[in-house]
């Protein structure tokens, strides 16, 4: 080897020294340095998954809320519509009865207008027979027995009002 111009002796002290060197710097630097970005990558590997969880849990809880949203919606037109459908059966049954009102005001007016003309007409009755005894009084010039004359114009009254019916 001397002809190459390596020295044995040499060679072998730098071997051992290079062995020695390199156990050295794996034990005080590869050591930690290796165990040090085994942290670092845990590390990083656990806050991923969590990003990964976080995401899914905000994934799913909005999810819920829009289901909570569209169920609220849902029951919200629920409640309109029950409201527009009382409301509407309110109308109906107040105009119902504001019909029923309607109609018996009429009938009872009606019913008014029946007796006031019945009485005027009966008044009227009265008096014509009233003026027509005055006048047969006059004529005759003594007093006729008026309930005989009343009964006998009443008849006359009824047979003429009976012929303008027929009219």
């Amino acid at each position: 080897m001397d002809a190459l111009g390596i020295n044995l002796p040499g060679l072998i002290t730098q071997l051992v020294s290079f062995a020695i060197l390199f156990a050295a710097l794996w034990m005080v630097l590869y050591k930690p340095i290796a165990k040090a970005m085994g942290d670092r990558a845990k590390k990083i590997q656990d806050s991923l998954e969590s990003a990964d969880k976080a995401r899914e849990e905000a994934d799913s809880s909005r999810e819920a809320m829009e289901k909570q949203i569209s169920d609220a919606r849902a029951e919200g037109q629920k409640m309109i519509a029950g409201a527009k459908d009382i409301a509407d059966r309110f109308k109906e049954e107040e105009l119902a009865k504001a019909k029923e009102e309607i109609k018996a005001e009429k009938q009872r007016a009606e019913a008014d207008i029946q007796r006031e003309r019945d009485a005027a007409i009966d008044g009227l009755r009265r008096e014509f027979a009233s003026i027509v005894v005055d006048a047969a009084e006059k004529i005759v010039e003594k007093s006729v027995d008026q309930s005989k004359h009343k009964d006998l114009i009443d008849k006359v009254m009824k047979e003429s009002s009976a012929l303008g019916k027929d009219k």
